[in-house]
């Protein structure tokens, strides 16, 4: 087995993008290896922070990715607790969605760290001055103890050591008020799993459910596969959204999983229903060396190599697939591995247990459990892997009480785990052999609940983690963007083909310019100029400004002095994707950004939607605007603007309306701290 793996490691040929790295400089957006997140007496550990690859070269631009150069845009990277600025939590009103199999299971272990980073969410929430509301779903499965919410608010009191108070509002089809948020430290809703308006994610639910909630934090990473009500509806409606502690740590176990920086990487496949688990299992085929296949889909996997198998183990709707990833495996050089004996019993005889070769298995004898030449076969190469991921149970049918094999599989494992081997375990039944064998099972990554995992490798992009915001995830050196990045900073959101900030680079070097702007193509485009032109303070990245300007602006070395929206999303036939930019979140942030003298310059060729651009400002700027008149001042259906551009220079839209004669509906707002 070992020469096999050895050729094969020779042999196997991974594609992979180089990135520069830069040092870096100014906040951190993102940590690396292992977080602590002290709870007064606690240290939680992070294990395995997200990779960050600086996306900045020479010319500018590179694209990037998390995952070892493959574009994954199922696996965004989302907003969190974390880098969110807990300043902004004071005062508000919190929304978590708990994990109910982690608080509220029969076997509480509090000693788990998956139950300390939930725990800690809370804690963190609540010592940040945040009035927390609770939510989850939850049912007698869980704890047949559990059904009142009283009783769930004792236990969460008890753990947390603060008051948390049951609120019945749901059944009585009453919004959350401001005088409910006094009754306790904590606030625990209903259990959703009485209204099938969670499950149908309800629109009207989730606006009640959401009702005097400022922020969302989803915590319950294991129920993101599923569009919920709790989980995917509240996040419209609340106007920042992000993943919770726990959350976090799944999803970075899971990205983990699609890296392949520690070779051979082998993955351990369990349970059944291939033709449904198709796609994850050709992505798996891409990453890994071999493949191991431990329970029912075994059978369609000997089946599809040409072997003979029992008729009633072969799953006919799964042939193709089995066909398609053995070809797929061949043609990437993928050790495919599969049992070569079983444990089995006599159908007619069921207290009779023998092992029987693969190819032997007689009509009347049903496979229970992995032989010894399996077992063998498996621990060799085990013994030589790097990396393993086991996802699935050992088992052949669904009621087997068989477990011999899937001890020993968690015993190899933990073995190996002493030899620096970076292992992930994926399902209940699998995690909970690894508590059984371990001494500590905090070498491991642990993903209990595997219907997400499934569907996350599957290449889906999961409703709960899409909901929530989107964080920039890459640090930006400032220094490879700009030759003096300590001079003010002008921003434009939405920079288009860049023409306004071209124009401003030239007009004011003392000025830096940084274009935001959602088309990559556009935005290649404009740093290819800017290299070509020679422009030293000129600069532009692609992302999702109304998600992501915090994040960014925040590291930059100097001032933020101006701000700019020109013209959002000039498409005629849909206007009322103009203002979708333009929320909450961002309008707080530029308060939070901008200098004492700074200021922010709207325009647009829609009236309605400029008078939305100054009202939003207006309503959400933390009473830091106000508007700027001049004495050249445009009136129109009684509302003041600006008869011309202060700075000049017009976008590339704004040339376009003019040029066609239309009028440009401008206005300054400047910060009014500046007066004080």
């Amino acid at each position: 087995m070992s020469q096999l793996l050895n050729a094969l490691r020779e042999t196997l040929v991974l594609s992979k993008l180089s990135f520069h790295n830069y040092p870096r400089k100014g906040r951190k957006l993102l940590q690396h290896g292992s977080c602590s997140y002290p709870i007064k007496n606690i240290q939680l550990p992070l294990q395995g922070g997200l990779e960050v690859v600086t996306h900045v070269k020479s010319s500018h631009m590179e694209k990037a990715s998390l995952c070892d150069g493959v574009e994954l845009e199922a696996w965004p990277h989302v907003q969190t607790l974390r880098e969110f600025p807990r300043e902004e939590l004071f005062a508000k009103v919190v929304m978590v969605r708990f994990d109910s199999t982690i608080f509220l299971g029969e076997k509480l272990d509090w000693s788990s760290q998956s139950a300390l980073r939930a725990l800690y969410t809370i804690k963190f929430l609540h010592e940040s001055g945040a009035k927390v509301i609770l939510v989850s779903a939850w049912s007698m499965k869980i704890n047949p103890k559990l059904l009142a919410a009283e009783a769930v608010a004792d236990i969460l009191s008890s753990v947390l050591q603060l008051k948390v108070a049951a609120l019945r509002c749901i059944s009585c089809n009453m919004p959350l008020e401001r005088k409910d948020l006094q009754k306790a430290d904590i606030l625990l809703l209903e259990n959703l799993s009485n209204y099938k308006e969670e499950a149908a994610n309800c629109s009207k639910f989730a606006e009640l459910l959401s009702s005097e909630v400022d922020f969302f934090v989803n915590d319950s990473f294991f129920q993101s596969h599923k569009i919920l009500a709790s989980t995917v509806g509240v996040a419209r409606f609340c106007y920042a959204s992000m993943a919770g502690f726990s959350f976090e740590e799944s999803l970075c176990q899971l990205k983990k999983t699609a890296k392949t920086n520690k070779k051979p990487y082998i993955a351990i496949i369990g349970g059944g229903n291939l033709n449904n688990k198709a796609a994850a299992l050709q992505f798996l085929a891409s990453r890994c060396d071999a493949l191991v296949f431990v329970g029912q889909m075994s059978f369609q996997i000997i089946h599809a190599l040409g072997h003979s198998v029992p008729p009633n183990l072969v799953e006919l709707e799964s042939q193709k697939a089995a066909l398609d990833i053995v070809q797929f495996a061949h043609d990437k050089n993928v050790l495919i591995l599969y049992p070569k004996d079983f444990w089995c019993v006599n159908q007619h005889l069921p207290k009779r247990l023998d092992f029987l070769p693969v190819h032997g298995v007689l009509d009347g004898w049903l496979p229970v459990d992995l032989g010894p030449s399996s077992l063998d076969e498996i621990n060799s190469l085990v013994t030589n892997s790097k990396k393993i991921i086991w996802i699935g149970p050992v088992k052949f049918w669904s009621s087997s009480p068989y477990t011999g094999g899937t001890s020993k599989l968690a015993q190899m494992l933990y073995k190996q785990c002493q030899c620096e081997c970076e292992i992930t375990i994926v399902g209940g039944t699998a995690c909970e052999a690894i508590k059984n064998e371990s001494s500590s099972v905090s070498s491991f990554n642990m993903l209990e609940n595997a219907s997400a995992v499934w569907e996350f490798l599957k290449g889906q992009k999961l409703p709960g983690v899409m909901a929530l915001d989107r964080a920039y995830p890459f640090e930006i050196d400032w220094n490879i963007a700009y030759s003096d990045p300590s001079r003010p900073l002008v921003v434009d959101i939405g920079s288009g083909n860049g023409l306004f900030i071209m124009g401003m680079t030239r007009k004011r070097k003392d000025l830096n310019f940084l274009g935001l702007e959602i088309n990559g193509k556009l935005v290649k485009r404009c740093l290819d100029s800017v290299h070509q032109s020679g422009i030293t303070n000129g600069y532009f990245i692609e992302t999702n400004a109304t998600s992501t300007f915090r994040s960014i602006v925040s590291s930059y070395p100097g001032e933020l002095v101006l701000l700019s929206i020109q013209c959002p999303n000039p498409d005629f036939n849909k206007p009322e994707h103009r203002w979708r930019m333009l929320q909450r979140s961002l309008i707080e942030a530029v308060a939070d950004l901008l200098a004492s003298k700074g200021k922010v310059f709207l325009q647009s060729d829609v009236e309605a939607v400029a008078m939305r651009l100054k009202e939003e400002f207006l309503k959400y700027g933390k009473g830091k605007f106000h508007v700027l008149h001049d004495r050249y001042d445009l009136i129109i259906n009684g509302n003041t603007w600006l008869k011309e551009n202060p700075f000049g220079i017009h976008s590339d839209w704004e040339q376009h309306v003019i040029g066609r004669g239309a009028p440009m509906y401008r206005l300054m707002l400047s910060n009014a701290t500046a007066l004080e």
